[in-house]
């Protein structure tokens, strides 16, 4: 498997995390407003970052 498809997955990964934690912390309020907003950014970073890598990688033999 190729390394820059697999890095991209685990990025893919943890953006999904990153947005189930903002969403969960938005919807009980917990947390300050500053904190999930700079999660929420990082999570939709790594997640467009990892979707990015997984289209844009050709496979090679």
């Amino acid at each position: 498997m190729n390394l820059k498809r697999t890095f991209g997955a685990i990025l893919t990964v943890l953006g999904i995390i990153g947005l189930i934690f903002t969403g969960v912390g938005v919807i009980n309020q917990s947390g300050k407003i500053t904190t999930m907003v700079v999660v929420g950014i990082i999570a939709i970073l790594f997640f467009f970052t990892g979707i990015s890598l997984i289209r844009t990688t050709k496979d090679e033999v």
